[in-house]
């Protein structure tokens, strides 16, 4: 089955003028030796629970700065920079000389138990944030949630729910094009594999780096954002009712070793938010989600059924060392294709095979993407990746002429060309170059590589021009996040367990 041919027409260039699109950017903030940082989460950065655009992630120690949903792609680069500014002046200036670490996978991390949670403050959501990391931990393990990432969320004017998923059933079938492309984690710290069973090589004699040849993306593969009981779940992507229902059925199942874990502990201390497969909507990983902006105190899956699908979220790419802000516009652009390639191409519906496959090719490609000669899964049959991946990139091309045309660049077309170059040639592919880097500059070592990144990272934003004005700006948003976040304490009533309890129950979900 040809899943890149027969296009629909192309969206008008009003339409095609109103793609917005903005980014997540995880982080771990690591000391000067290429330590984890375990200090609280700057106090000069404001509320981690309500700054537009600088939070955490998972622990205290991983932040995660955000940009707005923005019409230009310099645009978005430009304020994704600005944020990245403030942080490392601030963490410069007040937090002994902390880096935001470079890679997707961690810095040096201490045992598990002593990686920090993010912390929220007393309101009940502050907590129930907390409650959710510490259930978590207990899930996965910490160190598996300090594998950081950047989110690219995703919009066209007038695209339907069902054409959303029909979007997102593509973008699961060519997945593995983009994480051979963008895939920039092929090696991890010994620390992170400690005590766990792994089909990893010692890089070089000394041990201070584990790899794969070939990998593109440790992050994606069964080392990263991976778990046998979310390996139970069977969704499909065929239509919001039954995405609904299937997520439903995780949020609301009893799973037998998450029960033996309990809401509590016997000193009455919370372990986890719910026994539940799943215990909110964000627990399920994904490479790519249709997502609705919540109101206050609404779940996200019943924003989802009540006003259908309002952008997608891309949750396969790694942060890229060799780019100040983790990302690329020429990349940027490069998503912007695909996924209009992915929404305006034949898309029939998933099947469980198919779904199984999918997740056979992802892993191939996180592990061996590289490899010569490396086959993939399509339609029942093995076929070529560079030739599969090629093929789609040909269909992109009036795409990328469409949108240049819109912009009145060649912008679009040279990203597409730099993708095909590179499935011509692996060694242009981040994934290659960190491993011939490492080999050359930094005798095999993955912590000397991280450490090198960051810090010209650092050296590049600090010397990009900041004024008054931006200084005055995140103070004000940082003063602002407090006194929101005092409002939410203040105005919290009744038990943390009561609450829980209320926003919990199946009916939530609409």
């Amino acid at each position: 089955m040809n899943h890149t041919a027969a296009f629909s027409s192309l969206p008008d260039a009003q339409r095609l003028a109103g793609i917005r699109r903005g980014i997540e950017k995880e982080g771990l903030r690591a000391l000067s030796n290429g330590g984890l940082a375990l200090t609280p989460h700057p106090a000069a950065l404001g509320s981690a629970l309500t700054h537009p655009h600088i939070t955490t992630d998972f622990s205290e120690s991983q932040l995660e700065l955000i940009t707005g949903a923005r019409l230009g792609v310099e645009e978005c680069v430009q304020e994704l920079q600005r944020v990245h500014q403030f942080v490392h002046r601030t963490l410069d200036a007040q937090c002994d000389g902390e880096l935001m670490w470079a890679s997707s996978m961690p810095c040096g991390l201490p045992i598990d138990e002593t990686i920090p949670l993010g912390r929220y403050g007393s309101s009940h959501v502050g907590r129930s944030k907390s409650v959710y990391r510490m259930g978590l931990g207990h899930r996965y393990g910490r160190r598996m949630q300090t594998i950081s990432g950047i989110h690219y969320n995703w919009s066209l004017p007038g695209v339907s729910s069902e054409e959303y998923f029909a979007l997102i059933r593509n973008f699961r079938r060519h997945a593995f094009v983009l994480l051979y492309l963008y895939g920039a984690s092929p090696v991890l710290s010994p620390c992170f594999v400690e005590g766990r069973s792994h089909q990893l090589q010692p890089m070089g004699t000394e041990g201070r780096a584990f790899y794969l040849p070939y990998a593109t993306s440790l992050r994606m593969g069964r080392l990263g954002y991976q778990s046998d009981a979310q390996s139970s779940i069977s969704v499909s992507y065929n239509g919001l009712e039954g995405y609904a229902n299937s997520l439903y059925d995780a949020l609301t199942r009893p799973y037998p070793a998450y029960q033996l874990v309990g809401v509590r502990n016997p000193g009455g201390d919370y372990n986890q938010l719910g026994t539940s497969l799943l215990q909110i909507e964000n627990e399920f990983y994904g490479t790519i989600r249709p997502k609705r902006t919540v109101k206050s105190g609404e779940r996200p899956l019943h924003a989802l059924r009540e006003r259908g699908v309002e952008y997608v979220e891309v949750r396969l790419m790694d942060i890229d060392p060799y780019e100040d802000v983790g990302i690329h516009a020429s990349t940027m652009r490069m998503l912007d294709v695909f996924l209009l390639h992915c929404l305006l191409s034949d898309s029939p519906p998933d099947s469980p095979q198919e779904i199984a496959d999918l997740k056979h090719n992802q892993h191939l490609t996180a592990e061996r993407g590289r490899e010569p000669g490396l086959h993939l899964v399509r339609a029942g049959r093995e076929v070529e990746m560079t030739a599969w991946a090629d093929e789609v990139l040909q269909a992109c091309r009036p795409i990328a002429q469409a949108l240049d045309q819109v912009h009145g660049t060649q912008d679009y077309t040279e990203a597409l060309k730099l993708a095909l170059a590179r499935v011509q040639d692996s060694s242009l592919t981040p994934s290659a170059r960190v491993l011939v880097d490492m080999a050359q500059h930094y005798g095999n070592n993955f912590n000397a590589f991280g450490l090198a990144r960051s810090q010209w990272a650092r050296d590049q934003l600090l010397h990009r021009p900041w004024s008054a004005a931006d200084e005055a700006q995140f103070a004000a948003w940082a003063a602002e996040s407090v006194q929101a976040q005092q409002a939410i304490e203040a105005a919290s009533v009744g038990s943390f367990e009561d609450w829980r309890q209320n926003y919990m129950a199946p009916q939530q979900l609409g």
